[in-house]
């Protein structure tokens, strides 16, 4: 099942995307339960709203292995991959919808994406192992991790680096039956192919993080974990416009813009 959030008419709400490209509106939302109206609207005639109101936004960083590479050339220092599944935090209020413009602050100089994975959580949580690990897991989504590579370095913690406004789009849907095995992430820059890998190749898989993750905190219904990323972004400039298309969960479309 595909849930989507959308605006039609000043009023937001949840719907169930159809393979004909229409929406039917839904009285309720999947965290909590819903019944379906008799309400139908074509996908070209809504907004798109970010796919829920996330509560807690986890994040696990350097969780694959070229990325931990090229982030070592980079900066000239030996690559060193994660002995255990540690998660992070983000922001909230960097999160925007798909459709929606990334904002680049103007004394910002390195602005590059990140694709990845994003997990949402539909159910209380918590002493999971990994074989009961994706038990509590209502679907999957696309984020788009945007990152100031020289405030990343300088600042002792990311609070801007990863957390300005608008640094965190995701969507466009919630995606409920989606095979990690078969997908490949794929991010595309202007419409040209910048990064492709194998969305399941993490160093620490989903079941893995979820089960350590509830051994010391309760994850609850409308949580998200993203799962980082692999490869490595050019820098982006003004009116780009990045795609990151992952098999079976759609397409995040966003134009970054340089602030005045």
């Amino acid at each position: 099942m595909r849930w989507l959030r959308f605006t039609k008419d000043q009023h937001t709400s949840f719907g169930v995307v159809h393979d004909e490209g229409r929406v039917q509106k839904a009285l309720g939302d999947p965290f909590n339960g819903y019944q379906l109206e008799p309400l139908f609207y074509d996908i070209a005639d809504v907004k798109i709203e970010l796919p829920f109101q996330a509560k807690t936004f986890y994040c696990a960083g350097m969780n694959y292995s070229s990325h931990i590479k090229a982030v070592a050339k980079r900066t000239g220092t030996k690559p060193e991959l994660p002995k255990q599944a540690d998660i992070g935090y983000r922001a909230n209020n960097a999160l925007i919808a798909t459709g929606e413009e990334v904002v680049m602050p103007a004394d910002s100089k390195v602005i590059q994406y990140e694709g990845e994975l994003v997990v949402v959580i539909g159910r209380k949580a918590k002493n999971l192992s990994p074989s009961e690990a994706l038990s509590c897991v209502l679907g999957y989504t696309i984020g788009n991790d945007v990152s100031e590579r020289n405030w990343q370095k300088s600042d002792r913690t990311f609070w801007r680096s990863k957390n300005t406004d608008t640094f965190k789009p995701m969507g466009p849907w919630i995606e409920t039956e989606f095979d990690l095995s078969k997908a490949k992430t794929r991010v595309r820059v202007n419409g040209e192919l910048s990064t492709e890998f194998d969305t399941g190749e993490m160093i620490f898989d989903v079941p893995t993080f979820i089960s350590k993750m509830t051994q010391y905190l309760t994850l609850w219904p409308g949580d998200m974990i993203w799962m980082g990323t692999d490869g490595s972004s050019p820098n982006l400039k003004h009116n780009d416009q990045v795609d990151v298309e992952i098999t079976g969960l759609g397409v995040l479309s966003n134009r970054f813009v340089m602030a005045n």
